[in-house]
């Protein structure tokens, strides 16, 4: 397979030149070009042909909104990673951006010199990020989907539905959590992976748009119908029953697990602890096998389960595992995914409603 043309978008000569010189040794990239603007990148676009753009998220004068939007629209398909600093302005530059087609992000080391060690782990996570963009030509195995709720087997009544979502999450969950009511008549429990800061900016444009109140889970907090919770950024949330029988989430900072903090198995197994036969899990769009370990426990506690079908997803690590573990009770698209979670929430219940 050739190597991944990358071209890298950023303001920092010293990140441009460092990346540069880091991803040489890489045998499935090649760095194609660099640019120091989005002007320049528009420019070297037709010329170079890259597979994947890595862009900063916070270009000089605000030129990163309107480099993303006119390299959607030369090139539609095109991945595009942000490169965002560690500032709450980069954070909501970034959130902003992947709400507008960006297709991931990786964020880069404090200083204006970073060290030979923060450049090596910035090339890492990049490197995973293009391996990522690069999948859609890798072929699955055939996976079994239903085409209906006819088609999957009835559960037992649903009480909450927890989402774990990564690669490709913020533009997901934009699209799927405004479809609940504000009387949404069950919990959401969400982890999107992640760090500090970025899950705060992500509920707050999600509550912003949505009828239910969506917010960052603290420790501590009661679970209620009609509110969605993100697990905030360098924690694992979870839920258990105070002294009262009530519901709660929980926070903590244990080992990483699927070398993520928050990690999806952690919320999951939680879940099925908990709530055992009437959890309801969706796998959505994400790079690696997070949430494999925690729908087995689910399955088992008699739990139900829905995956995000391969053509909707930007990588289809997470749900796809899921899939061909034969976990999934429906594999379905993005688009379909918001209407058969409410079908199954709503049945033993007053119908919930779609908001407009």
């Amino acid at each position: 397979m050739s190597p991944c043309r990358l071209l890298i978008v950023d303001a920092s000569t010293v990140i441009r030149r460092a990346l540069t010189v880091a991803l040489a040794g890489e045998p499935g990239i090649e760095v194609v070009g660099s640019a120091s603007s989005g002007r320049v990148a528009l420019m070297k676009l037709p010329l170079l042909r890259p597979d994947v753009v890595a862009l900063d998220a916070d270009l000089p004068d605000r030129e990163s909104p309107w480099t993303l939007a006119a390299i959607r629209a030369a090139a539609p398909r095109l991945p595009i990673v942000l490169l965002s600093a560690a500032s709450p302005r980069a954070a909501a530059a970034t959130a902003d951006a992947l709400h507008h087609g960006a297709n991931d992000y990786i964020v880069k080391p404090d200083g204006d010199v970073p060290s030979d060690g923060s450049i090596a782990l910035l090339c890492a996570h990049l490197v995973s990020k293009i391996d990522a963009c690069c999948l859609s030509a890798v072929a699955h195995r055939p996976v079994a989907r239903a085409h209906g709720p006819g088609a999957a087997s009835i559960g037992a009544r649903v009480d909450v539905v927890a989402i774990g979502v990564s690669t490709g999450g913020p533009s997901a969950l934009m699209e799927l959590i405004p479809q609940f009511a504000a009387d949404f008549p069950v919990p959401i429990l969400i982890v999107q992976h992640m760090p500090p800061m970025f899950t705060n900016l992500l509920a707050e444009r999600l509550a912003a748009r949505s009828s239910i109140k969506v917010i960052e889970g603290t420790h501590a907090r009661l679970v209620e119908p009609g509110h969605a919770w993100i697990a905030p950024g360098g924690f694992h949330m979870a839920v258990e029953r105070d002294s009262r029988g009530a519901i709660r989430l929980t926070t903590h900072q244990d080992a990483r697990e699927n070398s993520c903090r928050p990690a999806v198995d952690v919320l999951f197994r939680s879940v099925a602890t908990v709530y055992g036969p009437h959890a309801l899990a969706v796998v959505m769009t994400g790079m690696g096998q997070d949430g494999l370990r925690g729908c087995e426990r689910i399955q088992a506690a008699g739990g139900q389960v829905l995956a995000q079908d391969e053509s909707s997803s930007v990588v289809w690590g997470m749900p796809g595992g899921v899939a061909r573990a034969g976990l999934a009770d429906q594999v379905l698209p993005l688009d379909r995914l918001g209407a058969e979670i409410i079908d199954r929430v709503d049945r033993d219940r007053q119908p919930a409603r779609v908001t407009a």
